[in-house]
């Protein structure tokens, strides 16, 4: 199955953002992202967040939920995340559904993500995103503040090589503090690599944004 882009949508959760944050004085991060979650009709958003962390980006996730008729789940990692993150998005007026755990035990009842945020500040992002079960349209994967020390050596081709995801497109925005996104197609869940097959190479231009990729 192929993700199919929803205009009319996008613009709703865009706008109902805009109004949802307009107190938040945060970058356009959150609008953004809430675009295109629910222009790509997200059934099922999930996201990480942690103690100290910004909202807008939640909220927004949340506005793309209601317009998709979809679920929104946050992970934390402590009961003190969980207590300042549900406080913040009632403040806000949204009624969040949030798990708390690791990785490993949280992400394995989690199935048929099919658009992801996760927080490149975080030492076990790459991780979460490795260990997500995606749905089999595929999924859109955001890294956040993607400009942060511990994304520097971050590759896609890292979620990827295991053989069940094939890498669609990415792209770098410098918005805010940088967004990594990329559309992965699910291929069968095979973990096996086929032989003589080929790598898909990036190449980011940090600057611009653009992002060159090649096949060999």
């Amino acid at each position: 199955m192929k993700l199919v882009w929803s205009p009319e949508t996008a613009s709703k959760a865009y706008i109902d953002t805009v109004k949802s944050c307009e107190l938040c004085h945060e970058s356009g991060v959150a609008e953004l992202v809430s675009a295109m979650a629910a222009g790509w009709n997200a059934r099922f958003i999930v996201e990480t967040w942690s103690q100290g962390g910004a909202t807008a980006t939640s909220i927004g996730l949340a506005v793309a939920s209601s317009h998709t008729n979809g679920r929104h789940v946050c992970i934390v990692p402590d009961e003190k995340s969980r207590l300042e993150y549900v406080q913040a998005l009632e403040e806000a007026g949204m009624s969040p559904e949030v798990i708390v755990g690791g990785p490993e035990e949280v992400m394995n009842g989690l199935n048929g993500i099919d658009f992801m945020v996760v927080d490149s500040q975080r030492k076990d992002f790459c991780r979460v995103l490795r260990l997500a079960k995606l749905s089999n349209r595929g999924a859109v994967l955001v890294c956040k503040n993607s400009n942060s020390k511990s994304a520097s050596s971050f590759r896609w081709r890292s979620v990827t090589d295991d053989g069940s995801r094939r890498l669609v497109r990415s792209v770098f925005l410098p918005v805010g503090k940088g967004l990594d996104i990329a559309h992965v197609a699910t291929s069968g869940g095979n973990s096996g690599s086929v032989k003589g097959e080929r790598r898909w190479i990036k190449h980011v231009d940090r600057r611009s944004g653009e992002e060159y990729v090649i096949r060999k």
